[in-house]
């Protein structure tokens, strides 16, 4: 006989860590699927507004996350991915690279990923000097000269982690001003080795086993840029293509649209973090989306027959 759980959760960064924290502490039947924990917390680099931390690290975070499911004994298939999601009857399939798991609830936590910039050269460079996280491969490139792509938050804190690695560091972003946070803007302002190219829009990366430099569009003017790393910071896309069999709402950004109780417009199905259409994606933010999912995700068990 196929076992029913009470509860699946999809994803184990921010968001479903804390939802698993509160199921085990809420005695819920449930267990963990992700292709890795922490999601785009490891790609963080200094963290400065988690509460009860003054200062850490993205990876370190991540550290306390594994180790505080661990000591709660939190069943956690990982890594697996999410193929599918559907109802049956009263019962939610969940359809996985792996295998099949029925559950009388989800919570899907499954976050973002990455923009491609879409331009030649970025697929057949990616890992050879195209990169999506500077946490991650920053201290490839010291000594050498690279591109950041972008004007938000995360583009500056890339810029800010390598201003001690690259000797220059060209900012390339399409706005005509920069939209991250005033404090990073500041930061980045003291610094002698970056350069800010606004109303500048990147039409190509170039080189031959690794790149060599990017092709810019600048003021009507086209130029090149000697660089051998690309950091491309841009933006983010939710990872909720596996819902294409439900009739889940979303919003134009293709996010889960949930309500203050973490409920989507499909009885039984929950929604936390980054993959929702909750503003301002901050670490903190999908902690207590997370919680919020889970203790809607146990009332909702409590007070139904299946």
């Amino acid at each position: 006989m196929t076992k029913i759980n009470d509860l699946i959760i999809l994803g184990a960064g921010p968001a479903g860590i804390t939802a698993a924290i509160y199921a085990v502490r809420q005695g819920i039947d449930f267990f963990l699927v992700s292709l890795d924990v922490g999601g785009q917390t490891a790609w963080s680099g200094d963290i400065e507004n988690y509460t009860g931390y003054q200062f850490i690290t993205g990876p370190e975070l991540v550290l306390k996350f594994q180790e505080h499911i661990d000591s709660f004994g939190v069943k956690a298939n990982i890594p697996e991915e999410v193929k599918d999601l559907r109802k049956e009857d009263n019962f939610t399939k969940t359809v996985t690279d792996k295998k099949e798991y029925f559950s009388r609830s989800v919570i899907i936590a499954t976050g973002k990923r990455p923009k491609l910039l879409g331009v030649e050269g970025e697929s057949e460079f990616k890992n050879k000097g195209v990169t999506y996280c500077a946490t991650c491969d920053g201290p490839l490139f010291k000594d050498k000269k690279v591109a950041i792509i972008g004007g938000g938050n995360s583009a500056l804190e890339a810029a800010l982690q390598m201003v001690k690695i690259s000797p220059q560091i060209y900012m390339i972003n399409i706005a005509s001003d920069l939209t991250a946070d005033k404090v990073l803007q500041e930061a980045v302002s003291k610094v002698s080795n970056v350069e800010i190219w606004n109303s500048s829009q990147v039409k190509r990366i170039y080189g031959d086993n690794f790149v060599k430099g990017i092709e810019v569009e600048r003021e009507g003017e086209t130029k090149n840029l000697d660089v051998e790393g690309v950091f491309i910071e841009i933006g983010l896309i939710p990872n909720s293509e596996f819902t294409t069999g439900l009739s889940l709402k979303k919003n134009k950004l293709d996010e889960i649209i949930v309500d203050c109780y973490n409920k989507t417009n499909i009885e039984g199905i929950f929604a936390a973090g980054d993959v929702t259409n909750v503003p301002e994606k901050q670490i903190i933010i999908a902690c207590g989306e997370g919680s919020k999912a889970s203790l809607s995700a146990f009332r909702y068990l409590s007070t139904h027959r299946f």
